[in-house]
């Protein structure tokens, strides 16, 4: 394997992991952020708060956009396993 070809496989896995996590932390982010204001309005300070609506929101995600996920994994997947014997060879 040359440098490049490993410097490639590289990015295209963290461009992938990114492309799979970015709509869970996003949602995350912003179901964390909205329960933040929503505290600090009431003066309610309770930690475990935003665990709730984390979860409801991070699993509604992962219905809406688990296909989504799931085509891009598989297309990196097959994409991997038919280049394989090119990356042992090189």
């Amino acid at each position: 394997m040359t440098e490049e070809l490993i410097m490639k496989l590289g990015q295209d896995t963290l461009k992938t992991t990114a492309m799979l996590s970015a709509p869970l932390l996003g949602a995350a982010l912003v179901v964390g952020l909205i329960v933040s204001v929503l505290q600090a309005i009431t003066q309610i300070n309770e930690q475990t708060l935003t665990f709730i609506p984390k979860m409801i929101v991070i699993g509604l995600v992962l219905v809406l956009a688990g296909p989504w996920m799931l085509e891009i994994l598989q297309h990196f997947t097959v994409e991997l396993f038919e280049n394989l014997a090119m990356f042992v060879r090189e």
